[in-house]
């Protein structure tokens, strides 16, 4: 049976973890002095490192559990924190620590490498959308579901492309204030996602016990 649920959780998560929109400021910030080419070769950098990142850890999940030797409930509980950290920085309009620091805008030495590090990882593919990848991969129980999972991490990543081709309008329209009032939003959704996580954690540990 096909779980449009499932597909459905995947997208929204992803997509909320990810945070296309919020990171839209960033972008246009760092790039505001390059070039249309320039800009557009960062752009495709950040879309393939992302692309990437999240489909190899997507692929990768059972088996970094099974060389760890990590539960999937252990991984949700952790998992879940660092969500909610993550969250609470974007609550609060804050560039999550995880994601962006000064130290990575100034190594970025050329300019088109800025689309790897800091904007393709960790400000795109940073752990929390990791974290949320390998979840999701780990509670398919089915290919349909792990192609599900791939399914969420194209819809997210095609998203983000369109957010940045058209950051200058998108930016200039929401401005900064409205950029961040959507991280914000967002922020709630993703607290209330790493709730969820560390609950279906504590639930399956104590049915293991």
């Amino acid at each position: 049976m096909v779980d449009f649920n499932f597909l459905a959780a995947a997208i929204a998560s992803v997509f909320v973890v990810v945070n296309p929109i919020g990171n839209v400021p960033i972008f246009y910030s760092l790039t505001l002095d390059y070039d249309d080419k320039t800009k557009r070769g960062v752009i495709m950098k950040i879309v393939w490192v992302t692309l990437g990142a999240l489909i190899l850890f997507g692929l990768l999940g059972s088996v970094i559990f099974a060389v760890y030797g990590i539960s999937l409930p252990a991984f949700e509980i952790a998992g879940g924190i660092l969500l909610f950290s993550t969250s609470f920085s974007m609550l609060h309009g804050e560039t999550p620590k995880s994601k962006s620091s000064q130290a990575d805008n100034k190594e970025a030495l050329e300019r088109e490498s800025i689309g790897i590090v800091p904007l393709g990882i960790p400000l795109f593919a940073g752990p929390g959308a990791i974290t949320t990848v390998i979840i999701f991969s780990g509670e398919a129980h089915s290919i349909v579901n792990e192609f599900f999972v791939i399914i969420a991490i194209l819809v997210t990543v095609v998203c983000s492309y369109v957010a940045l081709v058209y950051s200058a309008p998108l930016f200039n329209r929401l401005g900064r204030m409205g950029a961040m009032a959507f991280s914000r939003i967002e922020g709630i959704l993703l607290a209330a996602l790493a709730v969820q996580f560390v609950i279906s954690g504590i639930i399956a540990v104590v049915h293991t016990v």
